[in-house]
Parts: structure tokens; sequence; C-alpha cells
């Protein structure tokens, strides 16, 4: 197990980082779709539970990779609507495993200046690990540094119908007109209010789905597939994926030439910078 806790990364990590910071726009939301746990798992001839137990430490070098490189949020598909229909032992192992990671971490996390929230269906898990779960947000609320959201009991199509329900409501109730309805409104209703759309969206595994995950709000993200398996997937992995999003021209509808910076500007920038530092 990783002994690795530290707000600042160092030696060659701490250039890599470096350098992805010099090359372009570091992405202010990363999602993840940790997928091919059990894969790996089967791949080494070990049960399940051994491949969910090592994605654990992947996510904590992730976490850790984020906060120290500059994202803002990071959402992590933890555990979907779906999941609930695996086979009761390993649903059983899943959520034992959840509450150890927590009650574990928390204090890691905390130290780091990490802030830890939760959007799904957490009313339907455990209450042992609805505790530690809500131990875990209350610890950390007040902390300033990367904003981890783990999507546990999630699915996007709960996420929009819940939002519906609300509107819906509100409708009755005249606390709003269908006039005012358009899509700055849908997503105040969403259970993502408070966070800007994933910039980028990486899934594991190989595989080419999303898996019923922030529907609405993956409609302009950046989309990256690693085909490490999540246990495999480690800071190295992670900046990959961020220098491959730097390569990306976002244009949201738009033509290139309506997107693309000033070339004066920013060229002169940066052929100074490379001058005055030597690299």
């Amino acid at each position: 197990m990783s002994t690795r806790s530290s707000k600042f990364a160092q030696g060659d990590d701490k250039r890599a980082q470096l350098e992805l910071r010099r090359s372009g726009d570091i992405p202010v939301h990363i999602a993840v779709i940790m997928d091919g746990n059990g894969r790996w798992a089967k791949k080494r001839g070990l049960p399940r539970i051994a491949g969910h137990n090592e994605g654990v430490e992947s996510v904590r070098d992730i976490v850790e990779a984020c906060g120290q490189v500059g994202v803002k949020y990071l959402t992590l598909y933890a555990f979907s609507t779906e999941n609930w229909k695996r086979p009761k032992d390993e649903v059983s192992l899943l959520m034992r495993l959840l509450m150890r990671a927590l009650r574990d971490e928390t204090d890691k996390l905390h130290k780091n200046n990490v802030s830890v929230n939760t959007i799904g269906e957490t009313g339907s898990l455990p209450a042992e690990v609805q505790t530690e779960l809500y131990d875990a947000i209350e610890r950390t609320k007040e902390n300033t540094g990367l904003k981890l959201y783990l999507a546990l009991s999630y699915s996007g199509r709960w996420d929009i119908t819940r939002a519906f329900r609300q509107m819906a409501h509100d409708l009755e109730n005249r606390s709003i007109t269908p006039q005012l309805i358009d899509e700055k409104m849908v997503e105040r209703y969403l259970s993502t209010n408070t966070v800007p759309d994933p910039d980028l969206l990486i899934r594991t595994s190989g595989e080419f789905r999303l898996s019923n995950f922030l529907l609405w709000q993956l409609a302009y993200s950046e989309i990256y597939i690693s085909q490490a398996y999540w246990p495999d997937f480690r800071r190295g992995e992670l900046y990959e994926a961020i220098s491959n999003y730097q390569q990306r021209e976002r244009r949201f509808g738009l033509v290139s030439e309506q997107v693309a910076p000033p070339k004066s500007k920013t060229g002169h920038t940066r052929r100074l910078f490379k001058h005055v530092s030597g690299i």
C-alpha cells in the first residue's frame, strides 16, 4: 500500500506536473468511469474483490495527483444504480470496502485540503456506509483544495428524472412557470448544480460507453479512453490523459477561427518563457 500522502509532488513527478501546467490548460473538472477491476483480478487468477482492493490504491493516487496538478473538481463513478444488480456477496463486499476506504482515507484527504462530496441515491446505501460518508463530508467541508465527488448509487437517468420530478412539483406549486424553463434552469435541478460540467471524461479498460454516467453534464466533455484497467491506472496515465486533452480544440459548436487565441500575444509569451527558463 502506498504511504505517500503529500500536498506537493517531488522529483520526476514534480517535473512532470510542471510540464503539464506549462503546456496547456489543466482541466477544471475531470470525471472518471473506473472500469476493469474484475477483469484485472481475473487476469491474475484472483477473486474480483482483489481488483476492487487494488482499485482503491488507484483512487488514492489519482486524487492526490489531481490535487497537486491543479484540478479543481474530480468526480469518480464509484457505484452505479445498476451495480445493485450484481451478486449480493459482491455488493456486500463492495460496501464494506467503501466503508473501510472512507474510514481510512478521510484523515489523509483532510490533511491534503480535499473536500469530500457525493451525488446519487445515498439513502439506499447501508446505514454504516452512510455514517462514514457523511462523517467524511462533515470533516472536510471547509477544505479549499480539490473537491472530490463520489457518485454512489448514481445514474444519469436517475439524475434527470429526479430533476424533472422536482421541476414538475414546482410547476404545480406555481413557483416556476413553463416559460422560465431553459437549459440553465434544468441544470439547477440536477444533483451537480454547484459543479461545472466536466472538461474531461476518462474511462478505463478500453470500453467506449458512458454507462449512464452524467448524461446531461457530459454533453461537451472531451473523452479519453484508456486501455489500462482501473487498478493499473495511476498518475502517469492521468498525465497522459491531461496531455491528450490539452491537444484538443474545444469549439462548442463554433469554428476554429472563433475559438483560437490571439496568436501573436500567446506565441510571444510562450517563446519568451522558454527563452528565459531555458526549457
